[in-house]
């Protein structure tokens, strides 16, 4: 079976995960496909296979004889999807030999078109997969589990001498807690390539410091026609604080290493409001900065309308794995660079404008870069990949078997 038929396959099944849940998984849907990977890896000939009670697929490869002394490699992926866009499950579509134009999803009224992705033209005669425009495809990351389980098969079926192989499918990604509970010991890899990315070709090993932010503003709500010297309107204080966040540093505003400040979501009225923002920044001193540029700014709204008006939450994310791979682990990145000109596609080395489960594993033990996969428009109805780009995708994950095999 090829890479594409395999998402085609998962991205019906429904998997969005669910920031407000408290459970593990945060959405019990992750089971389906979660069993569904196992059967499949199962009657493919992977006996050590299986999924725990917290929703993890691990699965491992011995190695060939003669081989058992290689490192272990890894190779992983996340099952959930975001929420957004996905109230049912997607109905993937098919074109074959695109044209390269503007392409009609389905009834949904929404055009891909490169006038908001440039790069389609470049796709034309090629077979695309989108949805019908009232779902997120799931690519992000069904492509990647579907490249590495098309992997395991093709190692399988023609006997490609490998060392050990280690293969992990996690939960909760997309809401940050796709590391949660992996359990590093029992994947038992040296280290690892989460499949992640965009473009095939893709190579990335220095993402955002991140966190959220959350300021929770209390006004004094009063009769407007009495309010004179006394009103204290939460939802104009609001404003006031994003106002006196820099210019020009969203993420509209920003690209390449550049760091910014989200506005995610807000709500409020005069008596109380609440602004939740994420912050970003590959560089660890400008991360530190932008975190007190928040704190200064919630001491100096509370000067002006009194203490306790404004408070402020910070909770850290994920760090910059830059700080593991550069330190005795960059054959990592030589190696998927080599293993991309193998397969006949540039290398891609560039900072993710973002994170992934790898981020958080490098910091516990597991140096774990991130591959591209071929999506694109993830996070959106206009999400899309192609199944030539998914088969150079599997073909850089294979070479780079037979690389640590060497």
């Amino acid at each position: 079976m090829e890479a594409y038929e395999r998402l085609l396959k998962y991205a019906r099944i429904y998997t969005p995960s669910d920031e407000k849940s408290d459970t593990v998984p945060s959405s019990f849907c992750q089971f389906d496909l979660a069993h569904t990977l196992v059967r499949e890896l199962k009657e493919m000939g992977v006996a050590d296979a299986q999924a725990d009670d917290k929703c993890y697929v691990y699965a491992k490869l011995p190695a060939t004889a003669g081989l058992e002394s290689r490192p272990c490699l890894g190779f992983i992926a996340h099952m959930d999807t975001v929420s957004d866009f996905c109230d049912h499950p997607a109905h993937p579509m098919v074109h074959r030999n695109y044209d390269g134009g503007e392409l009609p999803l389905g009834e949904s009224g929404r055009t891909l078109s490169p006038k908001m992705f440039p790069h389609l033209e470049k796709l034309k005669g090629q077979t695309l997969i989108t949805t019908d425009g009232t779902t997120i495809l799931g690519a992000d990351d069904k492509a990647g589990i579907a490249e590495i389980i098309t992997m395991t098969e093709q190692i399988l079926r023609d006997r490609i001498p490998h060392g050990p192989l280690a293969i992990a499918f996690t939960p909760d990604e997309e809401i940050g807690l796709g590391p949660r509970y992996f359990d590093v010991e029992k994947f038992g890899a040296d280290f690892a390539y989460t499949l992640d990315g965009s473009t095939e070709g893709e190579i990335q090993y220095e993402n955002f410091n991140a966190c959220s932010a959350v300021f929770d503003i209390r006004g004094v709500n009063i009769h407007p026609g009495a309010s004179k010297d006394i009103m204290v309107n939460a939802a104009l204080v609001a404003m006031e604080i994003n106002s006196l966040l820099p210019s020009g540093e969203t993420p509209r505003d920003t690209e390449g290493y550049q760091g910014f400040y989200h506005l995610t979501h807000m709500e409020g009225d005069v008596a109380h409001a609440v602004l939740h923002y994420i912050v970003r920044d590959h560089d660890a001193a400008g991360f530190a900065r932008r975190q007190e540029k928040l704190r200064e700014i919630t001491a100096a709204i509370n000067e002006k309308w009194g203490l306790g008006t404004v408070s402020l939450k910070i909770q850290d994310g994920y760090r910059n794995m830059a700080e593991v791979i550069q330190n005795g682990n960059m054959h990592l990145i030589q190696n998927a660079r080599t293993a991309c000109e193998t397969a006949g596609v540039p290398a891609l080395v560039l900072p993710i404008r973002g994170g992934t489960d790898g981020a958080r594993l490098s910091f516990m033990g597991l140096p774990c870069p991130n591959l591209g996969t071929g999506g694109q428009g993830c996070h959106g109805p206009y999400e899309h990949i192609t199944s030539e780009s998914m088969e150079i995708c599997t073909r850089i994950a294979l070479e780079l078997v037979k690389i640590y095999a060497q």
